[in-house]
């Protein structure tokens, strides 16, 4: 099977951060700090823990950028990295995950009723962006993470799971378990 070689723009940025070029290393900071950043502060939800988050991120991708082979983009690679570290952080904090069995038993809990469940479709919503934004810091970890990682970073419930070291099933659970508890937050009727 051929392997696909992905050329971005940031090729010669890349090959001058290998040979030790601070220059370019600040280059590819200034490009990526900020996606990258917001992709912390989505999983992580606190500005202190997503920029170390970051920072580690970024120093890590400069010391083992000569493992960077390019089949994919620098930003691809990177983002990979910092997902990483930012899931690790989110770990430290002890998140508890909530299996399938013990969210069937407290369903009830939530009182959300199963019109509103049928009428979900987030295909057809539409909200202000800043809004929602808002709303999902809001969650507790576990929801936040799976529902940024599904939503936001394309992960699907098999390799969040993988990722988080949980079940795909737990990964399901958390995703509809965020999804209804940010619809409260959120008022939908």
């Amino acid at each position: 099977m051929k392997t696909n070689l992905y050329i971005d723009r940031h090729v010669e940025l890349v090959e001058r951060c290998k040979l030790g070029d601070r220059k370019a290393q600040y280059e590819l900071y200034k490009s990526y700090s900020k996606a990258m950043f917001n992709i912390c502060m989505r999983i992580l939800n606190h500005m202190g823990e997503a920029e170390d988050a970051l920072q580690e991120a970024f120093v890590d991708a400069f010391t083992n950028l000569h493992q960077f082979r390019q089949q994919s983009t620098f930003g691809a690679w990177l983002k990979q990295i910092v997902v990483n570290k930012a899931i690790n952080q989110v770990r430290s904090r002890k998140v508890k995950w909530i299996e399938i069995e013990e969210w069937q038993e407290s369903e009830q809990e939530y009182g959300v009723p199963s019109e509103e469940q049928k009428l979900w479709n987030e295909d057809d919503t539409s909200y202000e962006v800043e809004r929602i934004r808002n709303a999902v810091m809001k969650l507790p970890d576990g929801y936040r993470v799976v529902l940024s990682l599904y939503l936001f970073e394309g992960y699907d419930h098999e390799e969040i799971g993988e990722v988080l070291g949980i079940s795909e099933t737990t990964s399901r659970t958390q995703y509809m378990r965020g999804k209804r508890k940010l619809t409260e937050i959120i008022g939908v009727r």
